[in-house]
């Protein structure tokens, strides 16, 4: 008797993906949970009235929903300015602007705060003439400049038995410096040093 071949049987196809699977319609988008920015804007905004103040808009209390649809006509944000009043106070405007032009605003005024410099003036207890006076004319560039000046008496060993005479150098300092600054802290023993500062006049 004659064999015939051994053939597998066929597998199972697997069922055809629509020609349109990749491009289907996903359904709307789900807003944001999570509010990202400083202010609570539009949907975000969870009062049921709103008080609206500004230019563009007739004062008053507005239920949220007509707050909202006013902002919605002008093209702009529903923004709430203040939550910590009942009912919360809120303005309408192009916020993207907004956040740009404070972040301007904070910028502005940290180019234009000053910082302040201290510079660091050490004598020894025993300090000569020739370098007070040379220690004194660096000091006075320092405050003419707007720095600060922080001048201390360093006490090395057993010259600490002499903190009354670095006491007075120090008092001397602020006092030939009197016409380019002025004490902000009197004579301080901090551990090995003596310091005294003094912070530039006003001009």
């Amino acid at each position: 008797m004659e064999k015939k071949p051994f053939r597998p049987a066929p597998r199972p196809m697997a069922p055809k993906r629509p020609a349109n699977a990749n491009n289907a319609p996903r359904g709307p988008r789900r807003p944001p949970e999570r509010n990202a920015y400083p202010n609570n804007i539009n949907e975000f905004i969870r009062a049921r009235e709103v008080r609206l103040v500004g230019d563009n808009v007739t004062p008053g209390i507005y239920s949220i929903q007509e707050a909202q649809k006013i902002a919605d006509e002008l093209e702009l944000d529903l923004v709430e300015i203040s939550s910590q009043v009942e009912p919360p106070v809120c303005k309408v405007l192009d916020y993207q602007k907004y956040l740009y032009q404070q972040k301007k605003k904070a910028k502005e005024i940290k180019a234009k705060a000053t910082k302040v410099v201290v510079k660091e003036i050490r004598f020894g207890p025993q300090t000569d003439d020739h370098d007070y006076n040379f220690k004194l004319k660096h000091a006075i560039g320092f405050l003419q400049e707007g720095a600060k000046v922080k001048a201390y008496v360093f006490f090395k060993g057993r010259s600490i038995l002499f903190k009354e005479q670095g006491e007075v150098l120090l008092l001397r300092f602020a006092n030939d410096l009197e016409d380019y600054g002025k004490v902000e802290q009197m004579p301080q023993l901090e551990g090995k040093r003596m310091i005294i500062m003094l912070t530039p006049k006003k001009k």
